[in-house]
């Protein structure tokens, strides 16, 4: 958890959760076509599972700032 040990992280918060948008924004991208090549389905899965790591991280920093307050 490496990433934890930023110093401000409010904008690491932020970073994340613009990341986060992005693979949204992709994976919604990806559900709207009727066919997804076998490249895209690996995109899909990679997507979704950055977007959960992302999410995670998120939570992870707002608990660490909530209990530093």
């Amino acid at each position: 958890m490496a990433e934890l040990l930023e110093e401000n992280p409010g904008a690491e918060i932020e970073r994340l959760a613009a990341e986060h948008r992005r693979y949204s924004q992709r994976l919604e991208e990806l559900m709207s076509k009727p066919y997804l090549s076998a490249e895209e389905q690996l995109e899909e899965v990679r997507m979704k599972k950055l977007k959960l790591h992302a999410k995670d991280l998120i939570s992870a920093l707002e608990h660490r700032a909530a209990a530093m307050a």
